[in-house]
């Protein structure tokens, strides 16, 4: 309430001194070849509620009503009978002064003071520049709550977008823990020396998952890590029947990236991939090309009418997020060559949603 008055009341102050400024103007103009400050003053004091009643009418009434929601016929129209008017008050104005202030003496009239187009440009001049500033205060307003929009669309987007990825992740992590926990099951029923082993990996997972997976990025050596604690558990799980590479080149400790991208594809090749001749064989590259641009690629053993043409809940899920933390930013290749089945992933990282 005390700011409304507040604003209120600084308006006021500013149309009155915008308006005392005004009647001077109108003073120093018909000052010009005459010293009759008497008939001066009366005649700008007489012409200055003419200015403002056709100003206030123009920017209150005309522009806002009419020109503003495209009625450009009543804008036409109301814009004729107000200029009508204001002419009418106008000459009003010249013959009183003339008759009550000069008492018909035109010798007293300034000569300013006497042509009425003259008169009649100087009070449109003031309504003219008032209404182009008003217009002017409107497209800057318009721009700012158009501008205030789109941010508020764009927050509420990534509102949506992090609760879809918080979706997507909890999709993932009872998917990854679901197999994992399947292989130590399967261990303890065969009372494995391995079973300590790999509860222990699966310790070190659980502790990624539960701490750094939540983090927006993560650091694409600690991604690489986590990577190699899943194939180690893996290769406890199918032992002598696995032939599996992993190869990396140096990546510096300051490239970052969304956590558990790969992990699923990865999961996806041991989950459904064929053990050809007695091997299943998997075979991993994650480069980084550029400084932001990293290549992940995942070969492995595969017949032909497998299950391996199936899309679980790890490699949609994956999908969708890749669309949602690097839009068009990303390119995503599945193939089948040979009894080989290949992911390609490259990512951009310059200009993404991370």
């Amino acid at each position: 309430m005390i700011s409304k008055t507040l604003n209120t009341t600084k308006s006021f102050l500013l149309h009155l001194f915008f308006w005392v400024g005004v009647w001077f103007f109108f003073v120093y103009f018909f000052s010009y070849n005459s010293n009759d400050t008497h008939y001066i003053t009366w005649f700008s004091s007489l012409l200055l509620p003419i200015a403002i009643i056709a100003t206030y009418c123009t920017i209150y009434i005309l522009i806002p009503k009419y020109l503003l929601t495209k009625q450009y016929f009543k804008f036409g129209l109301y814009g004729f009978y107000s200029l009508v008017v204001s002419t009418y008050l106008i000459v009003l104005a010249i013959y009183g002064s003339f008759i009550f202030i000069t008492n018909l003496n035109i010798s007293e009239v300034p000569p300013m003071g006497r042509n009425f187009i003259f008169i009649f440009i100087l009070v449109y001049l003031i309504v003219g520049l008032v209404s182009f500033i008003f217009i002017l205060k409107h497209n800057f307003n318009d721009r700012d709550k158009l501008k205030n929009l789109e941010n508020k669309i764009l927050e509420t987007n990534l509102q949506i977008k992090e609760q879809e990825l918080q979706y997507l992740k909890k999709q993932i992590h009872p998917h990854f823990l679901f197999n994992t926990l399947n292989t130590i099951y399967a261990f303890a029923l065969k009372k494995s020396d391995y079973t300590p082993e790999i509860i222990l990996k699966l310790s070190n997972l659980l502790d990624y998952i539960l701490y750094q997976v939540q983090k927006p990025k993560v650091l694409l050596t600690d991604e690489i890590e986590h990577i190699k604690e899943y194939i180690d558990l893996e290769k406890i799980r199918f032992e002598d029947r696995l032939k599996v590479t992993f190869k990396t080149n140096n990546i510096p400790e300051t490239i970052e990236i969304a956590p558990m991208i790969f992990i699923p594809f990865i999961e996806n090749a041991f989950k459904h991939g064929s053990i050809i001749e007695g091997y299943l064989l998997i075979d991993i590259n994650l480069f980084l090309l550029e400084p932001n641009q990293i290549q992940f690629s995942i070969k492995n053993s595969y017949i032909e009418n497998s299950e391996m043409n199936s899309d679980g809940i790890g490699l949609n899920n994956i999908t969708k997020r890749l669309d949602l933390l690097y839009p068009n930013n990303y390119s995503l290749q599945k193939l089948t060559e040979k009894n080989t089945f290949i992911i390609n992933l490259i990512i951009n990282k310059s200009n993404t949603y991370e």
